[in-house]
């Protein structure tokens, strides 16, 4: 596999849970030993954009669920990892975007990457990204 051959549904959708088990649970059990009550999602809401956001820019493209899958993201220009401000447009303007339409762009996004040949949803249109398989 190249870094051309794009991740498909199912294998994203595996990363995504993986890393729902992985760091969203501890993440809960975190915040609420921090807030001592249940129910106040800030904290995890917080340390979760925080995850999200940066652990591909300081590892590579990778989340820990992408990693184990074996996929990762990468600028659709270059193929190179993405930097601080195409995270933000792929987590930020995406996440607005998909809170002003309710869900149903993220229905559509899941959808998309579902049906299209390159696999891009909509927050990777939005900031100019991928999900690729990584080099073997």
């Amino acid at each position: 596999m190249n870094t051309n051959d794009p991740a498909g549904f199912w294998i994203r959708f595996g990363a995504i849970i993986l890393d729902a088990l992985i760091i969203g649970v501890p993440m809960t059990i975190i915040a609420l030993a921090i807030t001592g009550r249940p129910g106040d999602e800030y904290v995890t809401d917080i340390l979760s954009f925080l995850y999200t956001l940066l652990t591909p820019i300081f590892w590579n493209g990778y989340t820990i669920g992408k990693r184990i899958c074996g996929i990762r993201i990468v600028k659709v220009s270059d193929g190179l990892s993405p930097g601080l401000g195409t995270m933000l447009l792929r987590n930020v303007v995406a996440g607005l975007l998909y809170a002003i339409t309710f869900g149903i762009a993220a229905i559509v996004s899941a959808t998309m990457v579902g049906a299209r040949e390159d696999k891009r949803s909509l927050h990777d249109l939005i900031a100019g990204t991928e999900v690729v398989h990584e080099r073997l």
